[in-house]
């Protein structure tokens, strides 16, 4: 991510909620809140207007649930990061199935604290899809869905870098490994999902729903 300051619009019917995450972000270097709104209606209008860079949309909003409304908002700007939030922990497969459909860059809970908000824009800035819905350990669903594969973390945080475009050495000098190091664990990865090259494993990876 560049030093660039990422405007945010924050789309919720609850003015604590706009209240909280405003004050939350407040001060969080180079993110700045450009705007709210409280119905999808206004959420699309606001996007045109406004050309925010990330979204904060809650999930429940009164006249158009926020999963359905993230085409429209991609339509007016196809370059929008889409922070879906929500007031509920990921207890159920409804909840899975119901957000992670509509292909959203990131899934968050509203009591998150302040660092993983910011660390949840940034991330999703960065190219990264997020999601944290409250578990008990905090894991990422996406790092859980990686593991039923059979991919450790590490082999799926080298995944998640290949998925932003770094090279194996990029990848070395951001985790503090050998470039061979590297090289092993994406080969391990290619293994477990079938995959012959880096563009057919991160094909493979989306069809799976790991990233």
């Amino acid at each position: 991510m560049t030093g660039d300051v990422v405007r945010i619009l924050v789309v919720d019917d609850h003015p604590v909620v706009l209240d909280g995450v405003s004050q939350a972000l407040q001060g969080a270097p180079n993110l700045h809140v450009a705007g709210f709104a409280q119905t999808a209606q206004e959420a699309v209008a606001a996007v045109r207007l406004l050309r925010p860079d990330v979204v904060l949309l809650d999930v429940r909003l009164p006249d158009i649930p926020g999963p359905d409304v993230i085409p429209r908002l991609r339509r007016e700007l196809p370059s929008l990061k889409v922070i879906l939030f929500t007031a509920y922990a990921d207890r159920t497969s409804s909840f899975d199935h119901t957000s992670l459909a509509a292909s959203p860059d990131g899934v968050l809970v509203k009591d998150a604290e302040r660092a993983d908000l910011v660390d949840a824009i940034r991330r999703v800035m960065a190219g990264e899809r997020v999601i944290r819905t409250g578990d008990e350990d905090h894991q990422l669903l996406l790092d859980r869905k990686a593991r039923e594969r059979g991919i450790t973390r590490r082999e799926y945080e080298i995944l998640r870098y290949v998925a932003m475009g770094r090279t194996n050495p990029e990848i070395a000098d951001e985790l503090g490994l050998t470039r061979n190091t590297v090289k092993t664990y994406l080969q391990r990865v290619l293994e477990k999902l079938g995959a012959h090259n880096r563009v057919e494993a991160l094909v493979r990876a989306n069809q799976l729903g790991i990233l």
